[in-house]
């Protein structure tokens, strides 16, 4: 069997990482590789298609290849709240949360990641063509590392800011070259955004139906990761340093420490409705869906 998740290189994404790399899928009788698919469309249509079996990523995004989250259902989170960062150019010193820095701006997004920018900006009642939303420079490739690649393009000038992931910002923030503006799950920008997406585990609703017993192993691997993670952040060193380039591997320890009071294998009603809302404000969501169609309910006594 194979999880995918759109970007290796990202604190949002170690609970699926961890599962695989601590052998914890396996403790619970799944033999489970990790696959990078990006972006996270691709993903989603790999699972789609049967070429994976679950998806790590962001939830909103499943509609890409699922309309009206049909054929696809949330097994659990693998953390609470949007989980992506606005950073701009050290030079605008910009004060947090001051969105109307942006106006006049070249701000790099991934596919589908871009939309949530999109929908703070909406909340926050800046003119959506006052800011321009491009392709991050050079995130070309299956398996390109998105925010490591963006820190690279706001180093270089090629933009002016990027949204995308704690990785991505530690970076820049580090070298000096840029500074976070907003942060959605520590209480910068529109309050709506906590619940416009999160970092969620999917599979299709053909696995949960056919193999009940699997889904739930997945989403118990989930929620031993998260402990481990929780009981011992170092692991996430030992995880890195097989993984990840070494600047990144001696990082993710803090940045997942960082993050460990979002790490919740709970999706609530609030959420859901939340980014139902958020994505039918995109037009990615043609009438509202209820909470059983989007999350597989039966997994909710797991998540304790």
């Amino acid at each position: 069997m194979k999880i995918a998740i759109p970007d290796l290189v990202s604190p949002s994404y170690v609970p699926c990482i961890a599962a695989v790399e601590l052998g914890l899928f396996a403790r619970h009788g799944l033999d489970v590789a990790l696959e990078v698919i990006s972006p996270i469309d691709r993903a989603y249509a790999a699972l789609r298609d049967g070429a994976v079996d679950f998806v790590g990523g962001s939830s909103h995004s499943a509609v890409s290849a699922f309309p009206g989250w049909q054929g696809v259902k949330l097994i659990c989170a693998q953390g609470r709240g949007m989980y992506w960062f606005l950073v701009v150019r050290a030079d605008l010193k910009a004060r947090r949360g001051d969105m109307a820095v942006l106006e006049g701006l070249r701000i790099g997004a991934a596919p589908w990641v871009r939309m949530g920018l999109q929908g703070l900006i909406r909340e926050a009642g800046l003119r959506p063509e006052s800011v321009e939303i491009v392709p991050i420079p050079g995130a070309v490739g299956p398996r390109v590392n998105y925010g490591v690649t963006a820190a690279e393009a706001l180093a270089n000038g090629s933009i002016d800011g990027f949204w995308a992931n704690g990785m991505g910002a530690e970076l820049v923030v580090r070298r000096g070259v840029g500074t976070i503006l907003l942060d959605v799950r520590r209480g910068d920008g529109p309050p709506a955004g906590f619940t416009f997406t999160t970092a969620t585990v999917a599979t299709t609703e053909r696995l949960i139906d056919g193999s009940p017993a699997v889904a739930a192993a997945a989403v118990r691997a989930i929620m031993d990761a998260q402990a481990a993670l929780k009981a011992d952040v170092g692991v996430a060193t030992a995880i890195g340093r097989a993984l990840f380039p070494p600047a990144e591997a001696d990082m993710i320890a803090e940045l997942v420490e960082r993050d460990l009071p979002y790490y919740s294998p709970v999706i609530d009603e609030e959420t859901v409705a939340g980014m139902v809302r958020f994505s039918q404000a995109m037009g990615i969501l043609s009438e509202p869906v209820s909470y059983e169609q989007v999350v597989a309910t039966q997994f909710r006594s797991l998540w304790g």
